[in-house]
């Protein structure tokens, strides 16, 4: 991610610099030696690319969760890490195409190089210098600022990102634009599929999806359950027709697993409708950005008292396990609070489409969840 770039850094960015690199960038497993299997045996190979921050060393970052679908699938995954000294979209960038050139000698049957931010660019700008990447999958690509801290020169991640596709030698490319990401100047979506239609190379474009946001949106838990597959695809092959969509369904409709868990014990008749209250009553599905499913189920309402049942699916992480638990609230001004004592807090507030916005607010510090949940039966 970068956070913050002042005029000297966007020089820097824009020319190359002459400091050495070579012990500044390096090509690490993602998931140690141990996970890697070999040219004989992967199904490929795949590069990812960090952002770049100037108050910090991004190449401490974790890997996105997304890439561990690309590991299950068979695919050794590496990381190019970057000390911010020589990470210039130059250095780094020729340094990946090295990287490439290698990694296709050694006898990957298929080499994909992905990136998040500054990292997008340092792949796009890598295949335009080799042949050796197959297929370039870019997340949120910028490399000159935001709108917040650069706005003189941020409007370089669009006129830039055409010059590097125009680039792109034969690659296939992937490429997501997110909404309320401040680092893009907007409409890049259509221009970059046109630029990619009349260069005759294979892409996909995914432009501002639904309900996820801002610049790192693809390190959540609902970007992997909602594209990683669709990556894998794309990473293995170029679209085809008759494949299916890229945006998975998940998160819009309960699946089945989730709701053969969540609904035995939910049988409790509800109450009869308060005139202020009954509004609420009735199971409400929704998912959370860390990749959770989620169903509330307000059971009854009598007076100010509400009682429910909050069921949570399993996380994308292990120790993310389903959970369903018994929460007793109160209506304050029209809105659904529970907040017992030791408890994480809920707040529901009914929007004017007829959805609940939701709020999940960790009682033990800052963390927050936003989502919206809508009526099922």
């Amino acid at each position: 991610m970068i956070r913050t770039l002042g005029m000297t850094l966007l020089f820097l960015v824009a020319i190359g610099t002459a400091l050495p690199a070579a012990a500044q960038i390096r090509l690490v497993p993602a998931y140690g030696d141990a996970s890697l299997r070999g040219p004989a045996r992967a199904a490929g190979v795949v590069v990812w690319s960090h952002g770049r921050s100037v108050e910090s060393e991004d190449s401490e970052a974790p890997t996105p969760a997304y890439l561990k679908a690309l590991g299950e699938a068979g695919w050794d995954v590496y990381r190019l890490d970057r000390m911010r000294v020589s990470d210039t979209l130059g250095n780094s960038a020729q340094a990946l195409a090295g990287h490439a050139e290698a990694l296709r000698a050694r006898g990957y049957r298929r080499v994909v190089l992905t990136g998040q931010s500054f990292g997008a660019f340092i792949s796009l700008i890598a295949a335009g210098r080799t042949d050796a990447a197959d297929a370039v999958i870019g997340t949120a690509p910028a490399a000159y600022g935001n709108f917040t801290e650069a706005y003189d020169t941020y409007r370089e991640n669009a006129r830039q990102l055409w010059r590097l596709l125009r680039g792109v030698r034969s690659a296939r490319v992937m490429l997501f634009f997110f909404h309320g990401d401040d680092f893009d100047p907007g409409g890049r979506g259509d221009v970059a599929r046109a630029i990619l239609v009349e260069r005759g190379l294979h892409h996909l474009v995914v432009d501002q999806p639904a309900a996820l946001t801002g610049h790192g949106a693809a390190n959540t838990g609902l970007f992997v359950r909602r594209f990683a597959g669709c990556i894998v695809r794309f990473a293995e092959a170029a679209p085809r027709p008759d494949d299916p969509p890229c945006d998975a369904a998940w998160g819009r409709t309960p699946s089945d697993t989730f709701l053969q868990a969540a609904l035995p014990g939910s049988s409790r008749a509800p109450a009869l409708p308060d005139p202020s209250a009954g509004q609420f009553l009735g199971r409400w599905y929704g998912a959370y950005v860390n990749g959770r499913e989620v169903l509330l189920n307000v059971e009854r309402v009598a007076g100010n008292r509400v009682e429910a049942e909050y069921v949570l699916g399993p996380g994308i992480d292990p120790d993310q396990r389903f959970e369903r638990v018994r929460r007793t609230g109160r209506l304050e001004d029209n809105r659904i609070v529970f907040d017992e004592p030791g408890r994480n807090v809920l707040r529901y507030r009914l929007r004017h489409d007829g959805r609940l916005a939701a709020t999940w607010e960790d009682r033990n510090g800052p963390s927050r969840l936003d989502t919206v949940l809508r009526r099922v039966n």
